[in-house]
């Protein structure tokens, strides 16, 4: 749930790209995300050097990057950490041809999978998806 929300912020960041902060209760209204839980998601995303945030009347939230720069893997990392930790597996203990190597070798897979594939996405890929959809269903309308 953090990384969605995480996520669904920061395409809203990206949406405003280059207009200025944007304020916590205003992307909350966008993303009917609870605005005290993400004050917790912008905390750790400008932690993390994602997102810059200023205070005061005119202040709020922007990118610190332009969206083609910040990929889905670092929003995912900032909210998360590593994506699948194969520690909650333990130790291959055993022979490499035990069961426990095997299946922890498809962990293994399926992190690297998911780490390639969130390390390629990034937020302005995801924002010309948003944008296409909206048009298509403009279309349909």
């Amino acid at each position: 749930m953090r990384s969605d929300y995480g996520a669904r912020a920061v395409i809203e960041l990206a949406r405003r790209f280059g207009n200025g902060p944007v304020q916590s209760a205003e992307i909350a209204a966008c993303e009917s995300i609870p605005e005290a839980y993400l004050e917790q998601l912008l905390t750790a995303l400008r932690k993390a050097g994602l997102i810059r945030s200023s205070r005061g009347p005119r202040g709020g939230h922007e990118l610190a990057r332009t969206p083609a720069s910040i990929t889905l893997g670092e929003v995912v990392n900032a909210l998360e950490g590593s994506f699948l930790s194969l520690d909650c597996l333990g130790a291959a203990n055993g022979s490499p041809a035990s069961t426990a190597a095997l299946t922890r070798e498809v962990w293994q897979e399926v992190s690297d999978s998911v780490e390639r594939i969130l390390g390629s996405t990034t937020i302005e890929a995801l924002l010309e998806r948003h944008r296409a959809r909206a048009e298509r269903a403009m279309y349909h309308i």
